[in-house]
């Protein structure tokens, strides 16, 4: 239909002013199946226009095949054309994927009707495209630099939850949307403590300024409880909870199970104590005469970047009664641990040896502490302190090495997964959270620590394995001198002059606690 220079005049000005009047009459979109079609907007998405022009930061929660990121697209055409001089940047997970919101952009544009073209593309390159009225869309790197040298008009950050390194891109980019920039950052949820679930868990809260939506599969008028049966046949529950619940705390690729996590969650307890100099020495349950205690600790790195911490845990029981997180020097907490363990009855006190962690055990030597955990290198094997002064393999501490690390992080998932360690601590909890699979290795999310966690995992590996092993090995020993001697106080022998003959019990055990150092060999296999 032609129309006439007024009638023209009255449609740009009503599509300057209403961006859903603009995308619902004059865009048209890509559909797989019928080629180019008119964008009908449904509810959820005129919503979204109407919260992209009242609020300057939106955050999108959403769920997979909504037509949020063609929306968004739709209302970037709008913004190009409308305004002058606008610079919008788009970010997504690959370049890619940025660079696709771009042509979704582009083929908006080459489709509109020649005389509603009041700026026409003059620049047309593969990742951007500029318009004559200077306004101008291109799809950016994810590197530190992205967008840094320039003033931003509009950013977009697609599949937010998976951009790496957003936390610093976010950075180096909130000061370019200093002059009245806005931002939509949309995405599937992907596990907890990334900058996309900081950022909408905060703006929920209203601690930050975005203004927070979020979209689960029902909002499409076209899905039912059938679609979601037939749609989640052959998915997981991480994937479920990904692309269509939008559940952050079941969608990552957490090492612990998301459910784990939230039974874990349940059993999150103030601690009855909190104590030490910078008060970081929780509490849960007091020593107990009798029980069997371990002690395990990391150390930090000397950095400032991470923490020194412990676990003490009741090893008949697999709980965690207490636990120390903090940044002391070297000395004081030596000094923390030689009083944690000997609180604890003098109970076996694992430090890993990584870094200055030598320094704190060499520390605890001089200390004179009763029971250090030593291992022999090359099989990281457990071997009791007086049996490692005669083994020149024998090693101070415990060395977390590209070997024992997925072995003792698979120890803590498998504690877990049969309920078999009882944890407490909220700490703990929060870094189980952002401890995830990256590049098919266990570690903590970026900007996350994973201190607790990993002595955690070494406290698993050294109860199921290195104590093991030793309680195997006592009863064998006491076979031998049972073999040896009779379990009463005095020997019982009837020959005057016979060696042992009225020897304690306890002078004979003595000399085969010397046997076994000289000849350590014999009960070692």
């Amino acid at each position: 239909m032609k129309l006439t220079k007024n009638e023209i005049v009255k449609e740009l000005v009503k599509c300057g002013k209403d961006p859903q009047y603009f995308i619902d009459n004059y865009c048209k979109i890509s559909h797989p199946m019928h080629g180019q079609i008119p964008f009908k907007t449904y509810d959820y998405q005129k919503e979204m226009l109407k919260n992209f022009n009242d609020y300057r930061f939106n955050v999108i929660l959403k769920a997979r095949q909504l037509g949020i990121s063609t929306i968004s697209a739709a209302y970037v055409a709008w913004f190009m054309l409308f305004h002058r001089e606008k610079n919008v940047l788009v970010i997504a997970t690959k370049l890619s994927t940025a660079t696709n919101l771009v042509k979704k952009v582009k083929m908006i544009f080459r489709n509109l009707p020649q005389w509603m073209l009041i700026a026409k593309i003059s620049v047309d390159n593969k990742q951007s495209f500029e318009l004559t009225n200077g306004s101008q869309v291109k799809a950016g790197t994810t590197s530190g630099d992205a967008g840094r040298s320039e003033a931003l008009s509009l950013l977009i950050i697609d599949e937010a939850a998976f951009v790496d390194g957003l936390e610093e891109l976010w950075t180096g980019l909130y000061p370019t949307l200093s002059t009245g920039g806005r931002c939509i950052a949309l995405s599937t949820p992907n596990g907890v403590g990334n900058w996309f679930h900081k950022t909408y868990t905060e703006s929920e809260n209203s601690m930050n300024d975005f203004f927070p939506t979020k979209l689960y599969w029902d909002v499409h008028p076209d899905r039912d409880d059938e679609w979601f049966e037939k749609e989640t046949r052959n998915m997981s529950k991480r994937q479920i909870a990904q692309e269509l619940e939008c559940s952050f705390n079941a969608s990552g690729e957490t090492v612990i199970n998301p459910e784990d996590l939230q039974r874990l969650h349940a059993h999150v307890t103030d601690p009855l104590y909190r104590t030490g100099y910078d008060r970081n020495y929780w509490i849960w349950e007091k020593y107990e005469e009798g029980v069997p205690y371990l002690l395990v600790a990391d150390v930090a790195r000397g950095d400032g970047a991470d923490f020194s911490c412990f676990h003490v845990l009741r090893i008949d029981t697999m709980t965690v009664v207490a636990e120390y997180q903090g940044k002391p020097d070297l000395d004081m907490y030596a000094g923390i641990l030689y009083s944690a363990g000997n609180e604890y009855g003098s109970c076996l006190l694992v430090v890993e040896n990584n870094g200055i962690g030598i320094a704190v055990l060499e520390k605890l030597k001089e200390m004179n502490y009763s029971k250090i955990y030593y291992s022999i290198k090359s099989t990281h094997e457990y071997v009791e302190s007086y049996l490692a002064e005669g083994d020149a393999r024998a090693v101070l501490g415990f060395t977390t090495s590209t070997k024992t690390r997925p072995l003792i992080v698979a120890k803590l998932e498998e504690y877990v997964r049969n309920k078999l360690i009882n944890i407490h601590s909220n700490r703990v909890f929060h870094e189980l959270k952002t401890f995830i699979w990256h590049n098919g290795k266990p570690q903590a999310m970026r900007s996350y620590n994973d201190d607790l966690v990993m002595s955690l995992a070494i406290a698993c590996w050294v109860r199921d394995t290195a104590l093991s092993e030793n309680e195997r090995d006592m009863a064998y020993k006491k076979a031998m001198l049972g073999g040896l001697m009779k379990s009463t106080t005095t020997m019982n022998t009837q020959i005057k002059g016979q060696k042992f003959y009225n020897e304690t019990f306890y002078e004979k055990h003595e000399e085969e606690i010397k046997k076994t150092k000289e000849f350590f060999w014999i009960y070692k296999g």
